[in-house]
């Protein structure tokens, strides 16, 4: 892949994600963007890996999108949590929260967040795999009951909020990016960002 180099002092810049956490996220840095739908198939391909997989939707969102953005820098994102060997997706009601929550319990829960920036104008791209592992503390089943019934994390892969009261959920988090977890590696992208033209900070 080719590093992006924008052709403008003042580059566009739309994320491909009609994610809030991400959109809140990218608005750290101050500067101007627009949000479009990336429209892609997220199934994985026969004997895809989550890593491959995320990898592909990430990019595949971004070009999606460039397509229909002309000069503009494009950001598409994508995380897969995976636990054993096993995808973990939102749990989409308390009940099945509780159960991932009592799982996950004691063990380690792996998310591979990956981003990827387009050029909609040249095609140059590059980008990025961040690995995050979360540690659970050993919960007992009342703590699980108590944080699903205040945060109700019904529509986050892993069954917790991270920048909420679900931090409270670990004994420690590796990474090398606190932000990947949330759905954006802010480190990476604002030196992507830097390259393609954007002044950051």
């Amino acid at each position: 892949m080719s590093r992006l180099s924008a052709p403008s002092a003042h580059p566009r810049l739309v994320l491909a994600s009609t994610s809030q956490y991400r959109r809140q996220l990218l608005e750290r840095f101050g500067i101007r963007f627009t949000v479009a739908a990336p429209d892609v198939d997220e199934s994985a391909l026969p004997g895809e890996t989550p890593i491959d997989l995320v990898a592909r939707l990430a990019r595949a969102k971004a070009e999606a999108v460039a397509h229909r953005h002309r000069g503009s820098v494009v950001l598409g994102s994508d995380q897969l949590a995976v636990f054993g060997r096993e995808v973990i997706g939102k749990p989409g009601n308390p009940e099945r929260a509780i159960e991932q929550l009592r799982a996950f319990s004691g063990h380690s829960l792996t998310f591979y967040t990956a981003v990827h920036l387009v050029h909609s104008d040249t095609g140059a791209n590059e980008g990025h795999l961040d690995h995050t592992t979360v540690h659970f503390r050993k919960l007992s089943h009342e703590e699980i009951d108590r944080y699903v019934a205040r945060e109700r994390p019904v529509n986050s892969a892993g069954a917790f909020k991270v920048e909420a009261l679900g931090i409270t959920l670990f004994d420690r988090i590796e990474t090398q990016d606190p932000t990947a977890l949330i759905g954006l590696p802010l480190i990476w992208v604002s030196a992507a960002l830097r390259r393609a033209g954007f002044q950051l900070p």
